[in-house]
């Protein structure tokens, strides 16, 4: 495959869905579009075959050329040390299957509901928690939507609906707006949350009709993005966004505290505050969940606390994301103690 050039990774006015067929699936091409060597590859390889890699080239264009240790880089690119088998980092670090109740749902917390409305995402980010998730057992095509969502009926408790996956925006307009109507029929429901980082790597996915989508309808709709460092804010990104906001959709960003990415002051506080100018509010900072394969991204709770108390003393409250971990079987997210 014949790589594309910088200035051509996004070309004006690009479908997303052709955006996303053209992504980098192979660790030398995104290493040779980035003037990179290409080391290590037969251990990039082998931890291929246990997460496949997936980059889209308009997040690879936001890459600085020459720099392996480019933050956007290293939550993408499959690294030899993936292979090694740590002691704690386990398959299924959140217990899924245990509220996994039925194919496409899982149900952890009280009022809410997880709906999995897809299997693949835009973007295969290395430290991903769900990178061993038995996805196969969890496809529900749309004809089985009703059925799954017969489970949030029956149960008057359920007030959110929350699409996740994988990343739900890689649903086409019709069939996502299918599935709106159905989560709409529901009395009970009165919110709906989408979890997707396709935009942030595809900002061309957010069209006027997506944006129309989702504002027309009864129910309140979030959409929680997954940013992770500020250069991951696009220019491209701030119109549609801006777009968004203003049809009422309230935005909310969940970023994963990674080492070498941004487990750095300076970082987290200008991620904050470029979030807030693109009309995003911080909402999570998660500690990394313990996902084999995912070990050399983690730090100590200790640094992280360390961190987290300099943010506080660094930016005004609204700005300061909450530090949590989420642990398997509990009926919240657990904030971070800052008393150690």
């Amino acid at each position: 495959m014949p790589i594309i050039t910088r200035s051509a990774a996004a070309v004006e006015g690009e479908d997303w869905q052709q955006i996303l067929a053209q992504a980098f699936r192979r660790p030398q091409e995104l290493l040779e579009y980035l003037d990179l060597p290409l080391s290590e590859m037969p251990e990039r390889l082998q931890a291929c075959q246990e997460f496949s890699m997936l980059v889209p080239r308009t997040y690879a264009a936001l890459m600085q050329s020459g720099n392996a240790t480019d933050p956007l880089l290293l939550q993408v690119l499959p690294q030899a040390t993936e292979n090694e088998h740590r002691p704690g980092y386990i398959t299924d670090p959140l217990a899924e299957k245990d509220t996994n109740i039925q194919p496409g749902i899982i149900h952890k917390y009280r009022g809410r509901v997880l709906l999995l409305a897809t299997s693949g995402c835009a973007i295969n980010c290395r430290y991903c928690f769900r990178r061993h998730f038995a996805y196969g057992d969890n496809r529900i095509s749309r004809k089985q939507w009703a059925e799954a969502l017969n489970y949030v009926a029956t149960d008057s408790s359920i007030s959110e609906v929350i699409l996740s996956g994988g990343d739900p925006l890689l649903l086409q307009d019709d069939a996502l707006q299918e599935l709106v109507t159905l989560i709409e029929a529901i009395p009970h429901v009165r919110r709906l949350r989408i979890h997707s980082r396709l935009p942030v790597v595809i900002p061309q996915r957010l069209t006027p009709a997506l944006q129309s989508l989702l504002s027309n309808n009864r129910l309140q709709v979030s959409m929680v993005l997954h940013i992770n460092h500020p250069t991951e804010l696009s220019d491209a990104l701030r119109l549609p966004l801006q777009a968004l906001r203003q049809s009422g959709v309230t935005l909310l960003n969940q970023a994963v505290l990674l080492r070498k990415v941004n487990n750095t002051l300076g970082i987290l506080s200008d991620l904050s505050e470029r979030l807030f100018e693109f009309g995003v509010l911080p909402y999570y900072l998660h500690l990394l969940d313990s996902v084999r394969g995912a070990h050399h991204f983690d730090i100590s709770e200790q640094e992280a606390v360390f961190l987290y108390r300099q943010l506080l003393a660094e930016l005004p409250g609204y700005l300061v994301p909450r530090l949590v971990r989420e642990e398997a079987g509990k009926a919240n997210k657990s904030p971070i103690n800052l008393d150690r």
